[in-house]
């Protein structure tokens, strides 16, 4: 890990579990591991890009980070203080330097209330600006983020998607937070404005010195955006590295599959590459199954898979991976595309596979 110093953001095993109730008397008798043992770090001023389908856990990992959910179990520090401790003043303190820009501009933004009103919100319950110098604040963040002051007595009905977008996360800026987490911020949008916004992230996070949790589902954009990149699946982090380190160097089998999927532009190598298509469909997070939560579709799982879950190590310096068969000695010993040709030749040769 990097100088203590150097880090604005400790997630250490972080548990979201909600509970399920069945009968009259509404008996607990399970519950929805939707975030189950996460363990990452943010460097200042870095993006972290935060990858896996739907439903496995990201949007919930980026609430309980921020508080929005209270989390049950794990711990999680921002700039030396544990958030999962703190209540009342302290807590409303801690949303001043964590803010975050939602998935849906439609859902997010208040249609009852002007756009004036939306973004000094923050500033009056923070108390931070005098009422008599909100506007000139409102139209400071306006411009900030592409909108022309002019506008801010019109309503969220009134504008587009990509300049509802823009209103959030003016909105998200008004506090001058130092760690914005982003969740999926550019999926509902067209793709012609997709570019726009995440343009405008980065020129805002130069400006600012703003650090992002990036959460989506879009490879190419995390590549564009993200200085590290960590993989989730079924509520865990499978891998974990530096960008360009995890996308030339992918571990996880899971992570060889996200990659595999990934249109190349070159006809010629999209024509000669092999995919890797993985059977069934996500388990649900009520249910996990048992040892490693990715055996019930990866092509390569053995026993071991099934019975242990696999330790979090670092293969590599700052390359996390969890996989029985990833080992530091052996970086590569999961990849799929050997393995599978190593079971077949065994097979033809009449040999027992490992």
């Amino acid at each position: 890990m990097p100088m203590q110093q150097d880090i604005i953001l400790n997630v250490e095993n972080l548990k979201m579990y909600f509970p399920i109730y069945r009968g009259v008397f509404k008996r607990q008798v399970g519950d929805v591991k939707a975030v189950d043992d996460v363990s990452l770090y943010v460097r200042h001023g870095e993006t972290l890009g935060l990858v896996g389908e739907s439903g496995c856990g990201k949007t919930t990992s980026g609430r309980a980070i921020i508080r929005l959910y209270k989390p049950t179990a794990g711990k999680v520090v921002f700039k030396g203080k544990p958030v999962n401790t703190l209540h009342g003043d302290e807590l409303r303190h801690l949303h001043q330097k964590m803010q975050m820009i939602f998935q849906d501009p439609y859902a997010s933004l208040n249609p009852r209330q002007s756009v004036f009103r939306i973004i000094s919100e923050p500033l009056a319950v923070h108390q931070l600006v005098p009422r008599n110098k909100r506007k000139e604040r409102v139209a400071e963040l306006m411009q900030l983020v592409g909108l022309n002051p002019s506008l801010m007595t019109r309503y969220p009905h009134e504008f587009s998607g990509g300049q509802r977008q823009r209103i959030g996360i003016a909105r998200a800026l008004a506090l001058n937070p130092e760690l914005i987490i982003c969740d999926e911020p550019i999926s509902a949008l067209d793709v012609s404005i997709q570019a726009q916004v995440v343009n405008l992230l980065e020129e805002l996070q130069k400006k600012l010195k703003l650090t992002y949790i990036f959460i989506a589902h879009d490879l190419s954009m995390v590549r564009h955006i993200s200085d590290r990149v960590a993989i989730m699946y079924l509520g865990k982090i499978v891998e974990m590295g530096e960008r360009e380190e995890v996308f030339n160097n992918p571990y996880h089998p899971y992570t060889q599959a996200l990659l595999s999927a990934v249109p190349i532009p070159d006809p010629e190598i999209e024509e000669n590459r092999k995919r890797i298509l993985l059977k069934g469909d996500l388990p649900s997070p009520a249910n996990p199954p048992k040892g490693c939560n990715f055996n019930t579709r990866c092509p390569i799982a053995e026993d071991i898979c099934f019975q242990e879950d696999p330790p979090y190590l670092e293969i590599t310096p700052g390359h996390f991976c969890a996989c029985h068969f990833v080992k530091p000695e052996n970086p590569h010993s999961a990849n799929i595309m050997n393995r599978q040709k190593e079971k077949e030749n065994s097979v033809q040769a009449g040999k027992p596979v490992n």
